[in-house]
């Protein structure tokens, strides 16, 4: 669970986690806030540094001390509150059937309350997803997933911000990972905290999403099509 500035939210996030699941590992990216105060005596593993690295930063630092503690499989969520740790079960089902998969947690992207720039910036992702990868995912962007670590691609070329789900997504379904998505309740409350910047990181997906078309006509499509020839 990567947390940036959430001490609102946080405790209670991982509270609801580990009435599900035991081994819950934090991430907190270079929190200002009164963060690390909130999860003083949770039992939880927590991965802390002073400068922010951004929400693919902490995700990486997650996944590979996951990596580390010899689990097979990661599930990420978020910390403000939007999504609910009650669907785990969801996730764990997935898993139960395809434990080499890729779960992807799916939202209704036409809900009352979605903000209005995280539905466009969705879908304008969803279609390049589909350009790039030959596949189709209804929601690409959301941060609620179950990775299978071993199977993922090099975590050391993630880029740091939000546009990292997306990049992540993209060079696994052209490593041949099975992508499944399960639907998620979503909440937006008016007081919760985000540090998605519209404008910026709208841009940075944008650039992202350039470069991968580029790589999927000299790397991505070759890639997918020897994996479903000869099954490498």
């Amino acid at each position: 669970m990567p947390t940036y500035n959430n001490a609102g939210t946080v405790a209670d996030v991982v509270r609801r986690v580990l009435a599900l699941i035991p081994d819950v590992i934090v991430v907190n990216d270079g929190s200002t806030d009164d963060t690390l105060l909130r999860l003083e005596g949770l039992p939880i593993t927590l991965v802390s540094y002073e400068a922010n690295k951004g929400k693919g930063g902490a995700l990486r630092e997650g996944l590979l001390k996951a990596r580390s503690l010899g689990f097979t499989n990661a599930i990420t969520l978020d910390s403000d509150g939007q999504h609910f740790p009650e669907d785990l079960p969801l996730f764990f089902d997935a898993l139960a059937a395809d434990p080499d998969a890729l779960i992807v947690g799916s939202r209704n992207l036409n809900a009352d309350g979605m903000p209005a720039g995280n539905t466009f910036a969705n879908k304008f992702s969803n279609f390049w997803f589909d350009i790039q990868t030959l596949r189709r995912l209804p929601d690409t962007q959301t941060g609620f997933r179950a990775y299978p670590i071993s199977k993922l691609p090099c975590l050391k070329l993630l880029t740091a911000r939000y546009e990292s789900e997306l990049e992540l997504l993209v060079l696994s379904a052209w490593k041949g990972v099975k992508l499944v998505p399960v639907p998620i309740r979503v909440d937006y409350p008016e007081d919760r905290v985000t540090h998605f910047h519209p404008v910026k990181d709208f841009a940075r997906i944008s650039l992202l999403n350039t470069v991968l078309c580029l790589l999927a006509l000299v790397y991505g499509y070759p890639r997918m099509a020897l994996s479903k020839i000869f099954g490498i």
